[in-house]
């Protein structure tokens, strides 16, 4: 990798733009890694017997919990006059006191414009102005559905590539660990007004901080040094092996005692650093959405058993969320940039996490295309950076 860094530091890469109105999951800034989960709520956000919209992907979706407490994800369009679903209510009763599916479930969601009924298994349940005469069975009219898992506190949504899919995704969710501690002690999310590929590099870029996060537990541009660190393949992306924080990383010293990190990345934009110090631990879990095209939430979950999270939880707070904006602030002077689609650059060992994301969105995609497993382009290997 080093002589590697040193080429590219003299001659930088450059990253060219996707062409415009060619929506692929392998170009830059283009298109979606699908066929994969990505967060969609946690699960305190579903309240038995309810339901809001939301998009992902581009797509709208109504996501909701019966009163049973399953969860089910529907696309949020009445196959009737395409209304939004999320706009009607839920019926805690079927049509005629039907009972359907596992659990005893029998809500219903009706849509505002005609009244036609859906079960949460897309089944449409009835269709107020039909008459006995008419001789439609109204349960061959459905609605798609979209797999919706809860897991460790968090509710996954599966987007697959195939637009009719309707069958068992062929992952369960992620398993995130150092989930300790019971509920979140930190949540916090930001729209970003930017395609998630670009979300993805700020997130995994190791050299900004210095000059973006202005506080004064995090590093500052007159402590920088140089870094090395290891890093290894791991399930759909990569892992810093974990060792000890840089001595100029403040924020650690909270904890006290001898901190040891491990930082992940796994597609399609999930990064989880999970920090032990003797039998306590702290996981903090970022995780990019895309909204569509143009816009990324990211949600911020930290989950810890550490005591330090109740001592010092409104400073922790403030200055997670501080944290977050800083991120936001410099996504909107970026964004301004990209409107324009220009060529971006890859500079030295600083920017290889952000090149293994795009072999990694390409190798995924090809992998979906040419229907063969998913092969990890990266490989083991030391980067050496400034920050």
């Amino acid at each position: 990798m080093a002589d590697d860094a040193q080429l590219l530091a003299a001659q930088p890469d450059t990253l060219r733009p996707a062409a415009r109105g060619r929506p692929e999951g392998a170009k830059f800034g283009e298109g979606f890694v699908l066929d994969t989960w990505y967060m969609a709520a946690l699960s305190p956000d579903l309240k038995p017997g309810k339901m809001e919209g939301r998009e992902f992907l581009g797509e709208p979706v109504l996501i909701g919990r019966t009163r049973a407490g399953a969860v089910y994800a529907l696309r949020d369009v009445c196959p009737h006059r395409a209304a939004k679903l999320s706009a009607g209510k839920v019926h805690a009763e079927a049509p005629n006191g039907e009972n359907r599916g596992e659990n005893g479930r029998r809500e219903t969601v009706e849509c505002p414009y005609h009244g036609w009924r859906f079960h949460t298994d897309g089944a449409c349940a009835k269709i107020p102005s039909l008459t006995a005469a008419d001789p439609l069975d109204v349960s061959k009219v459905r609605v798609k559905t979209y797999p919706l898992v809860e897991s460790q506190g968090l509710v996954w949504i599966w987007m697959s590539a195939d637009p009719r899919f309707d069958g068992q995704p062929s992952e369960p969710p992620p398993t995130i660990p150092g989930v300790v501690g019971g509920k979140p002690k930190l949540v916090d999310h930001l729209d970003y007004d930017i395609h998630i590929d670009h979300a993805v590099l700020g997130l995994i870029d190791p050299a900004h901080g210095p000059f973006v996060h202005h506080q004064w537990w995090w590093r500052t541009t007159a402590s920088q040094h140089e870094k090395q660190k290891r890093f290894a393949p791991s399930e759909a992306g990569f892992t810093m092996v974990r060792h000890e924080p840089s001595k100029n990383s403040k924020a650690y010293a909270i904890l006290g005692g001898e901190p040891l990190t491990e930082i992940t990345f796994r597609l399609p934009g999930l990064r989880w650093e999970h920090v032990k110090v003797g039998d306590r631990q702290v996981l903090a879990l970022s995780a990019m959405t895309p909204i569509n095209a143009g816009k990324t939430r990211m949600n911020q979950i930290i989950w810890s058993d550490h005591p330090a999270f109740t001592v010092l939880y409104p400073v922790i707070r403030m200055a997670a969320r501080a944290f977050l904006r800083q991120d936001g602030r410099i996504v909107a002077a970026q964004t301004r940039g990209l409107r324009d689609n220009p060529a971006l650059m890859w500079v030295g060992d600083a920017d290889q996490q952000g090149r293994w994301y795009h072999q990694l969105k390409r190798e995924w995609a090809a992998s979906r295309r040419e229907r063969r497993p998913f092969r990890n382009p990266v490989e083991a290997a030391t980067l050496r950076w400034r920050t």
